[in-house]
C-alpha cells in the first residue's frame, strides 16, 4: 500500500453514518494513534495549511474531515459547539477508531475541548490552537470581527483571512500571502466551499460558546499543547494563557508578531513541535 505523504495528493473519501455522508482525507503512516484535525469557522478540507498537515503526517496518520453540513459533507450544520462535537465523535467512531489525538484550530479547538471533556476515553492527546474556553474573553465578538474583515476584504480585493489570521506588520502581511498561496497548491478534486447558511450557523454556535458558563477544564487530564500568536484578534490570545492555566497537563507556545493563524505563519517551527508532542 502506497503511503501518501502530501496533503495535496490525498484523495477525498466519504463514509456514511446515520444518513449523513462525511467527506474526509487521510495521509501519513497507517500506524500509531491517528490525529484528527478539527477545522476553523467557514473552513473546508482545502483550508488546512498543507505545510502543517504534511509536517505532522510525516510521522503520524492525519485525518481531516468536513463536519456535518460543511463542504462536501451532507446534512444540516449543527447550531452548537456541543452538537458539532457529537458529530465529530460519530465520524471518528464510524472509522472504527477507539483512541485518537486531536488538533483543533479556532472553532475546532472549542469542539476538541468538548470531546475531551465528554469522551475522555477517546482522546489521548490534544493540540488547541488559536482557540479559547467556553465563556472566554472576546469570543462573542467573533461575529462582528468576521463580518468587518469580510467587508474589508471585499473593498480591498483581498482574502479576509489576510486580516483575520495575520498581523498587519510586514511579517504578517508576507506570511498571509504565502499562506493563501499554499492553499491553492491542490488543483484537482478540490472541496466545495461552505454555504452562507452553514457559515452563519457556525457563527451563532461560536457566539453561544462565548456566552456559555465556563467548563471545569481540570477534569481534562490528557497532555495538551496550547498554541497561538501573541496578537490574536479573533480569539484573543489571553484565552490561550487561560486554557494553559486551567488545563492541568498543558504546555503553552506563543509565537511573536503573529495572530490567529500563528500555527500557519510559524509552520516550520510548529509542525515538528507538534509531531514530537504527539509521539507515542
Amino acid at each position: 500500500m502506497t503511503v501518501i505523504t502530501r496533503y495535496q495528493d490525498a484523495p477525498t473519501k466519504t463514509i456514511d453514518v446515520h444518513g449523513v455522508t462525511y467527506a474526509y482525507r487521510q495521509l501519513g503512516p497507517d500506524t500509531g494513534t491517528p490525529v484528527i484535525f478539527l477545522n476553523h469557522l467557514a473552513a473546508v478540507l482545502d483550508n488546512w495549511n498543507p505545510r502543517v498537515v504534511d509536517g505532522i503526517a510525516a510521522h503520524h496518520r492525519v485525518i481531516t474531515f468536513d463536519n456535518r453540513g460543511v463542504g462536501a459533507s451532507t446534512g444540516t450544520t449543527p447550531k452548537t459547539i456541543q452538537a458539532m462535537a457529537a458529530d465529530a465523535v460519530t465520524f471518528i467512531q464510524a472509522l472504527g477508531l477507539t483512541k485518537v489525538d486531536i488538533l483543533g484550530f479556532s472553532m475546532g479547538g472549542m469542539i476538541a475541548q468538548v470531546i475531551a471533556h465528554d469522551q475522555p476515553q477517546l482522546v489521548r492527546k490534544l493540540i488547541l490552537a488559536g482557540t479559547g474556553p467556553a465563556g472566554g474573553e472576546g469570543i462573542t465578538n467573533v461575529t462582528k470581527i468576521a463580518h468587518l474583515d469580510f467587508v474589508r476584504g471585499a473593498f480591498t480585493l483581498q482574502d479576509p483571512k489576510q486580516f483575520l489570521f495575520f498581523t498587519r506588520t510586514a511579517n504578517g502581511r508576507r506570511a498571509g500571502k504565502q499562506f493563501l498561496s499554499r492553499l491553492k497548491e491542490r488543483t484537482e478534486n478540490r472541496d466545495k466551499a461552505i454555504s452562507i447558511r452553514a457559515y452563519l450557523t457556525q457563527l451563532k454556535a461560536i457566539h453561544r460558546w462565548g456566552l456559555d458558563a465556563p467548563a471545569d477544564l481540570s477534569v481534562i487530564g490528557q497532555p495538551v499543547l496550547v498554541v497561538n500568536g501573541e496578537s490574536d484578534r479573533m480569539v484573543p490570545s489571553n484565552n490561550s494563557a487561560d486554557l494553559a492555566r486551567r488545563l492541568p497537563n498543558s504546555d503553552l507556545v506563543i509565537y511573536p508578531d503573529a495572530g490567529h493563524g500563528g500555527i500557519f505563519q510559524f509552520h516550520e517551527q510548529f509542525a515538528p513541535v507538534a509531531a514530537e508532542f504527539l509521539a507515542d
